[in-house]
Formats: C-alpha cells, structure tokens, sequence
C-alpha cells in the first residue's frame, strides 16, 4: 500500500527551489488527464457502438474492464511507487497511459479497444498513486493547504469540462475520426509529462518499504475476473451454466485470499489486506458503505449516458451540457460538507447525503415517468441538482469517517483498500448493468421501439440505485457519530489519519491519499 507517512530517501526540493511547482503542474496534469479520460469515454459510448459496431457487453467492458484493472492495480501501482521510487512508477504509467490511449485511438475493432481500454486502467493505476505521494515528499507541510487547494480546483475543473470537451471532440468528427479524438487528445500531453517529468520530478521513496504480495493481487485480480466477467456477459450469452460456476467459485478465491493474507500477515508483516483493519467498526462499515455506494454510481452513470442518448436521442453535446448541473451541485455541496457541516453534526450529514440522492433519483424516475421522450434538459436539472448535492454530502466527508478510527501505522494500506473496494464497487455495477439495464430492454428493437424501452429501463435501473440508497444509509449507522479530528479534545497523537494530519497542521483538504477519488472524479 501506498503511505504518505514515510520520509523520502532523497532530499525534497528547498523552499525557494520553483522545480517543486514544475513537478507540481507535472502531476496534476496527469490527474487531469485520468480524470477527464474517464468521464470524457462516458459521453462518446454511444457514439463508439455506433460507429465501431461494439455489442452491449462490450460497451460495458469499455468502461468496466477499464474500471477493473484501474481498482487491481492500485494496490500494486503504490507498493510499487514506495519500493522502485515514486517518480519512475509516475514516469512508467504515464509514458504507458500515453501509448495506452494511442491504441485506442487507433483500434481497428471493439476488441482491441477492450484491451486497450484494460491497459489504460493498468498503466493509470501505476500513474494516479504516485500523484500525492510526490507531492507530499516535495513540499513541506505549510505549503500543502495552497497545494491542495489548487488540486481541488484541478479536479473540479476536470469534472465540469470532461463531458463537453468529450461531447465537442464527438460532435466535431475533426479530421473524419468520429470518437477516435477523445483518446488520441491524450498523446501530446503524456509526451509534454514523460519529458517534463523526467527533468523536474524529485524521486523519493518509502525507506523500509514492504515487499509485494504477488499472490494477493493474483487472487484479488481472478476473483474479480470470476465474478464479473460471466456478470457481464450473462444476458447476451443466455446465462450459461459455467458464469454461475464461475460467479460461485469466486466466493472461494475470495475465501482463500482471506486466509492467505492471514498467514501472510503472521509470517512476515507484508499483506496485501491488513485484515486487523477490519476490526474496527467504522472501517468495515465504512469498506461496505464504499463498495456499495461504488455499484450505485457505476449503474447511474452508464445507464444515465444511454437513456439521453440512446433512448432520448439527444447528442452528445446536448447530454454534456446537460450533466453540467449535477457536476456543479456534487463540488459546492462537498465544500460545504468538509469544512461547514461535517464539524457541528458529523455523521448525519453523511445520512442526509444518502436520502437527498435518493430523493433526487426517485424525482428523475417520476419526471421521466411524466414527461416521457418529451423530457427537456431544464426539467432534468432539478433532480440531477438534488442527486449532486446528496453525492457531495458523502463523498468529501466519506474518507474521515471510515479513516476516524484507523491507527496510525496502518493509514496508508487503509487509504489504499477504501480507493480499491471503491472501484471494485464502480467495476460491479457496470457489470449489473446487464441486469437491471439492458435485462429490460428486447433483444430485437424497432427504432419505434427504441426511446420507450430505453426509458423503461432507465426508469427500473434507477429504482435499484434508490434501493441500495436506502441500504447506505442505514450502514451509515455503524460509522462514529463524529470524525476523530472533528470531536474536540480528541487525542491527535494516537488515532486515524485525521489525526495525524491535524497534528501537522494540515487542512481537511489535504486528507485525501494517493488513489484516493475525489467528490469530482467520481462524478465521472
């Protein structure tokens, strides 16, 4: 796991040294450019079955497989950045995101962008871990509230434009390539990181970094592919004997990686799960609360891009536009979490985030019930506003909460686990979008037919995202009433994470570690 706690080897840039805010536009370019590759795929998917010819399962596999390989590789992609050093696994994923984007670009069928799309995710998931981790070993702890407050404005930024600038490079077909630019955008700036990066990044290191558990991540990466693969390709195989063999046994992988990391733990110290973590209550309650909220946002969004699209026919730009509402609503209302109303009623603002979103989607299901195909952008924007401001109630807050109770030394591999169950959470519910999606929709459609199953479907889906809305909620419960930096007199020598960085003078901004998705990044 990756851990910010840990000195670099290497003596960081001095205080009058600009090197340091080079290295710091570096990185948080390339988290731009992670950001926006995510949500700008998101708006262009109905153009890339159109045009490529790509079947529903492999749409899903566009996003999921991409989603999947991002959440195995966290993990190794931050061990890895503390043992070989943080700037060469940075220049690594950046210079393969980069070659990984280009084949997409250039993919000559739906399976080569499938693959390509699962090597984006793993060389991302050797980028994105290094981001904060660099820099944390570059500047010294004052700095770091005006860092992190121009990564918050980065990421926001990144959130807002990554559905239009998706919709405009669609809408333009520059040069005749149709959805091809929304990857190859990526080329020269991954070239302008790779050279600048190499000349202006301080390499550090964890000095007593653990060693890779290479049989945890081959057992993390064959139960997730066990569960979701015969998942996503149920329905349109016809639900064959082997997908439920093969969804069963991963409930075995999953068992015996339990028990591996237990031994492994015993032995020499280096697990790939600290599984004592999850003694503490808030943490488990906090892991659960992530994987499931994770399966909610990844049926939303996929099902949501379909149903204006597909089912509405709007364009791409007119969907961007759309979403920018709700983009909008998730960034002011997790401000206002974190630093107004999380510290005078902790845990009930997370609560309060959980039913409003749930409001919010049960108002889309009635406005698309009401309007049916002649629904309008302006009478989607108020319950996409009520879901944005439910969203950016739990998601700035969510972190503290499951972290409050985490000791100290274990920050980092806990840090690393919630951004992994996260996305693992995200990756599921791609896959169950064949169930609660297109499970509704007829295998053969007129296009008569199109726009009223599609809305059917969008409707059922959202249905099941209220459900699991309900069920965060009252997970929710066994969370601590108030975030251990947030209860005054709270001991900061001894706790969570939260702890640790008051102590050090940081701000809640600064909270957030390497691979850790922001309230804007899931918004992709």
């Amino acid at each position: 796991m990756t851990s910010t706690e840990t000195p670099p080897t290497s003596t960081p840039p001095s205080a009058g040294d600009r090197r340091r805010w080079f290295a710091l536009a570096i990185v948080m370019t390339a988290a731009f450019m992670d950001l926006v590759d995510v949500t700008i795929v998101n708006i262009a998917i109905p153009s890339i079955r159109q045009e490529a010819g790509a079947s529903w399962s492999q749409i899903q596999w566009i996003t999921a497989g991409y989603a999947l390989a991002f959440a195995a590789g966290l993990v190794t992609g931050g061990r890895l950045g503390d043992i070989h050093g943080r700037k060469r696994l940075f220049l690594v994923g950046i210079g393969g995101f980069t070659l990984a984007s280009a084949l997409c670009g250039f993919a000559v069928n739906p399976e080569m962008l499938v693959a390509s799309r699962i090597l984006q995710g793993a060389m991302a998931a050797l980028m994105v871990p290094q981001v904060l981790s660099i820099v944390h070993a570059t500047f010294p702890a004052h700095e770091r509230g005006k860092v992190f407050g121009l990564f918050g404005a980065i990421v926001g930024l990144g959130a807002v434009s990554g559905p239009l600038l998706g919709a405009l490079l669609t809408e333009w077909n520059l040069f005749g390539l149709g959805w091809r630019p929304i990857f190859l955008i990526n080329l020269p700036v991954g070239v302008a990181g790779l050279i600048l990066g190499s000349r202006f990044i301080t390499e550090s290191r964890a000095p007593r970094a653990l060693k890779l558990d290479l049989v945890g991540v081959a057992l993390v990466t064959l139960g997730l592919l066990m569960l979701l693969y015969p998942l996503t390709r149920g329905r349109e195989l016809g639900w064959p004997l082997w997908g439920h063999v093969s969804m069963a046994g991963s409930l075995v992988v999953f068992g015996a990686l339990v028990a591996y990391e237990r031994r492994k733990g015993a032995r020499d110290g280096s697990p790939l799960i600290e599984l004592s973590l999850f003694r503490v209550k808030s943490f488990a309650a906090g892991i659960a609360v992530q994987l499931v909220f994770g399966i909610a946002l990844g049926i939303f969004f996929l099902v949501w891009t379909l149903y204006m699209q597909e089912g509405l026919g709007w364009t791409p730009l007119h969907a961007g536009l759309t979403g920018v509402p709700f983009s909008l609503a998730v960034s002011t209302a997790a401000g206002l979490s974190v630093q107004k109303l999380v510290p005078r009623f902790g845990r009930r603002v997370l609560q309060a985030g959980a039913l409003t979103l749930a409001l919010g989607v049960l108002l889309y299901i009635w406005e698309s019930a009401r309007y049916g195909l002649g629904i309008t952008s302006w009478q989607m924007a108020p319950p996409l506003v009520v879901m944005g401001v439910g969203m950016g109630l739990i998601v700035a807050p969510l972190t503290d909460a499951v972290l409050s109770g985490v000791p100290r030394e274990h920050a980092g591999s806990a840090s690393g686990l919630i951004n992994t169950v996260q996305q693992m959470g995200n990756a599921l519910g791609l896959g169950l979008v064949a169930v609660v999606f297109f499970g509704r929709i007829g295998e053969r459609l007129t296009p008569a037919q199109v726009g009223p199953e599609f809305a059917d479907a969008f409707q059922y889906a959202l249905g099941w995202v209220a459900a699991v809305m309900g069920a965060i909620f009252l997970l929710m419960f066994a969370l601590p009433k108030r975030p251990a930096q947030h209860v005054e007199g709270a001991d900061t020598a001894g706790g969570g994470e939260g702890a640790d960085q008051q102590a050090a003078g940081e701000p809640a901004d600064a909270r957030k570690l390497p691979g850790q998705k922001t309230a804007s990044e899931l918004v992709g």
